[in-house]
């Protein structure tokens, strides 16, 4: 059995307003607050397209590699649904404002790139909840707070082939739309949203039959959708049952797929050209300015710290997952000149403070230059490494200098050889047995020798002195 996949990916984009109103996009508010005339679609009431939405949507297609077109038009997507207040959606669809594309990705099948159908800009329609309610037999409720919220919405080629390639592809967009600031990418606040068209064919060089999975809001619920429907489809092929096109709701908690409509084809939507917009017509100059100001993209980010700096893929896509720090990271090594040692340190130490603080690094009082002169005192034998994850949570909570945390926690490394001798006398006492078997030639133990002169220390002995203190008592 062959799959075949493709996506349709919403993105909300990160405007202050609505796409046609000046209703604001605050998430969270008391519901039908955000509301005005245009998004309710009330009589006479005329949209007012938001440049600034144009601007971002700009900006991310030319990320993805799409040919961004001089003259796009908008058109009326006629549907009936208790949250499209206007009984129809503005969107884009002969004449969208991108075509073509492509994102990469990596997965065990190796790296490769998924190409794009098209991206264009739309609006979002309202949002309906399902409340049970005994006496009433269950009822739902509209909240019309995020009718005509901005969205750009991109439609793959149908170019993977399974859960795992979709999920890939979805983190790597999600990590480009953050980078630029064009979304914040927050699935669980509908900030983007997936549909999914899986089909299963017996022969490779046909494709079967497309059924569509509607609005899956994570990673994970993708992923397992797929799985999901193309066992489903593989099975009823097997059985000799055709696959029927539509429309499917996904259970989070049964992890299965179940009918909700028939599949609508683009004729019942009865598109035609929005009469009360223009024809959006970009300016090639302003285009050109985009262009030259966009950033280095994080793939391309991680290919080079790969390349240039010697860092293990694991520690490049960490780095580069977020850009804010990706640029702490490069400022970071500007002043401490080893990219190896502060990416493990990122990485661990600062990753694993960072979590159990449930912040990020820009919610921090950590600093580049604090970072990097601890990487320093403990390079420099000032402090041990040890004693620097005692010195970091100072860094992070308080902004003091590494020297003052150093200093306010008396943490300076001992390095004077007579201090480390006293302290290798008692460990050498009390550990006989360990002793014995130095002198017998199992020089493994001479580590547990120097981690128990460690503790007695209080970590502030410095490690590479006490090795060779030990090793020339021992052999005295």
């Amino acid at each position: 059995m062959t799959t075949t996949i493709g996506l349709e990916i919403h993105v909300q984009l990160a405007t202050r307003t609505k796409m046609f109103c000046g209703c604001s996009t605050t998430f969270g508010d008391e519901p039908n607050t955000h509301v005005c005339p245009v998004c309710l679609g009330l009589p006479g009431a005329l949209p007012t397209l938001n440049a600034e939405a144009v601007h971002l949507a700009i900006t991310l297609a030319m990320a993805l590699g799409c040919e961004v077109h001089e003259v796009s038009e908008f058109s009326r997507k006629n549907y009936f649904y208790p949250d499209l207040p206007k009984s129809y959606q503005i969107t884009q669809f002969d004449r969208p404002i991108a075509t073509v594309g492509s994102v990469p990705i990596v997965t065990e099948r190796g790296a490769r790139s998924i190409r794009l159908t098209r991206a264009h800009i739309e609006e979002d329609a309202g949002k309906s909840m399902h409340v049970a309610d005994i006496t009433l037999g269950g009822e739902t409720l509209v909240d019309f707070n995020r009718c005509g919220m901005p969205l750009i919405e991109i439609v793959t080629e149908p170019d993977m082939q399974s859960g795992d390639e979709a999920y890939e592809f979805l983190r790597n967009l999600r990590r480009l739309v953050r980078w630029l600031g064009v979304s914040s990418g927050d699935m669980e606040k509908g900030a983007m949203r997936c549909d999914v068209n899986v089909s299963v064919s017996p022969d490779p060089a046909l494709r079967g039959t497309k059924v569509e999975i509607k609005n899956l809001n994570s990673f994970r619920s993708v992923k397992r959708a797929i799985d999901y429907e193309e066992q489903r489809q593989a099975q009823c092929l097997g059985g000799g049952t055709s696959i029927v096109s539509e429309t499917r709701h996904f259970d989070e908690v049964q992890g299965t797929t179940t009918v909700m409509r028939s599949k609508e084809a683009s004729n019942d939507y009865r598109y035609f050209p929005e009469p009360d917009l223009p024809l959006l017509q970009l300016d090639s100059t302003e285009l050109e300015s985009l262009r030259a100001q966009m950033p280095e993209l994080p793939w391309e980010m991680q290919s080079r710290f790969e390349r240039d700096l010697g860092l293990s893929p694991y520690d490049a896509a960490l780095l580069t997952e977020e850009r804010s720090t990706a640029e702490f990271f490069q400022q970071t090594i500007a002043l401490y000149n080893n990219p190896k040692k502060a990416a493990s340190y990122m990485g661990t130490e600062v990753a694993r403070l960072l979590n159990e603080r449930g912040k990020t690094l820009s919610e921090t009082q950590l600093t580049p230059a604090a970072l990097a002169g601890l990487l320093t005192m403990v390079e420099n034998n000032t402090i041990s490494n040890t004693a620097s994850k005692d010195v970091l949570p100072l860094l992070v909570d308080t902004g003091v200098t590494p020297a003052e945390a150093v200093k306010n926690l008396g943490l300076e490394q001992v390095s004077d050889a007579s201090a480390i001798k006293d302290y290798a006398c008692e460990v050498i006492a009390e550990n006989a047995t360990q002793v014995e078997q130095f002198k017998s030639g199992k020089e493994a133990v001479l580590g547990f020798l120097v981690g128990q002169l460690m503790k007695k220390s209080k970590g502030k002995a410095n490690p590479k002195l006490a090795g060779e203190v030990l090793r020339t008592l021992l052999k005295s």
